[in-house]
C-alpha cells in the first residue's frame, strides 16, 4: 500500500537540495519521534551515503537502485520499498523521460 497522507508531523520547512537540485527534500518527525524525510528525485543518477539504516518507500513514479557491493540494478516502482544498510552508500538512477521518483526515507 502506497501512502498517501501522513497527519501529525513536524516538519522543517527549509528544504534539503542535493546534486544541483537533483533530489529535494523536507525532513520531518512523525509523534512517535521517528525521523523520515519525503521529496523527489530528478532524472539522474545519483550516490547516496547513509549513516542510519534506511527504508525508502516509492509513492510515485520509479527508479532503479543498486546497494554497495553489488553490480545489480534493481527497479523500485509506487508501493515498493527497500532497505539500504547502515554506514553504506548506494546509487539511484531516474530514467529521462520517465516520471520523477517521490520517495519517503524512513531513518531506522
Amino acid at each position: 500500500m502506497t501512502t498517501t497522507h501522513i497527519d501529525n508531523v513536524n516538519v522543517a520547512t527549509k528544504a534539503n537540495v542535493y546534486f544541483d537540485g537533483k533530489c529535494v527534500s523536507h525532513s520531518f518527525t512523525e509523534a512517535d519521534g521517528s525521523k523520515k524525510s519525503i521529496g523527489v528525485i530528478l532524472p539522474a543518477t545519483l550516490t547516496f551515503n547513509t549513516g542510519a539504516p534506511e527504508i525508502m518507500e516509492c509513492v510515485a513514479g520509479s527508479c532503479e537502485y543498486k546497494l554497495d557491493g553489488t553490480n545489480v540494478w534493481v527497479k523500485s516502482s509506487e508501493g515498493e520499498k527497500f532497505s539500504v544498510p547502515g554506514n553504506s552508500k548506494f546509487q539511484i538512477r531516474v530514467t529521462e523521460g520517465f516520471e520523477a521518483y517521490h520517495y519517503i526515507c524512513s531513518f531506522v
